[in-house]
């Protein structure tokens, strides 16, 4: 592998931690076009190494979001847990999967989440009554948090982002954080940081399956890893100083750009 091979790997790896960890999408989104546009990966080996990172970049972002209390635990444990079916599952499917498939598959989720994402509006997730469910969480800042999660529609929804997860190298946290958001109530600053707990379990488990696979290529996994975690630390720092909204548009911007390329791909334009 040559010195600037090396260097696009550190910097997506990075880029991917600090932008992915910010939204709470670990990074999957980043890594797989990379690793299938600048790189050539088989789609086996770009969705693999791809889960391999997002697992370490999860793991390292979740640290900070716990140390800054803003996981919901309970409700990330149960969507954790459902995830892993899927994840093995999808796992296995990808194995059927051609060139032309996943650029496509991929390009339209792409385009679809970035119009999702720049388009998004928070919702008013506030309780306009107090129940038996309703949750509060008091961050390290002594910021409240008090809404009403939806966690059996939640678990039903995390074992199809497992197989998505898995068959994709997404990591799910792209489709993971919208459904808390907008469907299962969760305020956005829990959403991002639960997700990326969630994603931390998931991937590891989808991971230890590619792995036995033989999907993950090592080298090119430890450096976007080891960048990754760095840039975790750092986008979990900014997304308590950096509106999210701004990021998050920012990011679709990139990701419709990369749909858009995966697409043309796909149809033989270039």
């Amino acid at each position: 592998m040559s010195g600037i091979e090396i260097i696009i790997l550190a910097a997506t790896g990075f880029f991917a931690g600090v932008f992915g960890t910010m939204i709470g999408i670990g990074g999957g989104v980043i890594f797989v076009p990379v690793f299938l546009l600048v790189f050539h990966f088989t789609p086996q080996q770009a969705i693999g190494t791809s889960l391999a990172a997002v697992f370490f970049n999860a793991l390292s972002g979740s640290i900070s979001y716990l140390r800054q209390k803003r996981v919901d635990i309970k409700a990330g444990w149960k969507f954790a847990v459902a995830t892993l079916p899927g994840t093995f599952l999808g796992a296995w499917l990808v194995q059927y999967f051609t060139d032309y498939i996943l650029e496509l598959v991929f390009g339209f989720l792409l385009l679809a989440m970035a119009l999702f994402i720049f388009l998004r509006r928070e919702p008013d997730y506030r309780d306009k009554g107090k129940n038996k469910n309703t949750r509060t969480i008091i961050d390290f800042r002594g910021e409240v948090f008090e809404y009403t999660p939806r966690e059996g529609l939640g678990i039903t929804i995390s074992f199809v982002v497992g197989i998505i997860s898995s068959l994709l190298g997404l990591g799910g946290g792209i489709i993971h954080v919208p459904v808390l958001i907008y469907l299962l109530g969760f305020p956005v600053h829990i959403a991002t940081a639960t997700s990326h707990f969630v994603l931390a379990i998931s991937t590891f488990s989808g991971s230890i399956t590619h792995l036995t696979l033989g999907n993950i290529l090592f080298l090119p996994a430890i450096i976007v890893a080891v960048s990754a975690i760095v840039g975790a630390q750092i986008g979990a720092m900014l997304s308590r100083r950096v509106k999210g909204l701004l990021i998050a548009r920012l990011l679709a911007i990139a990701l419709l750009l990369v749909g858009v390329r995966l697409l043309l791909k796909a149809l033989g334009v270039f």
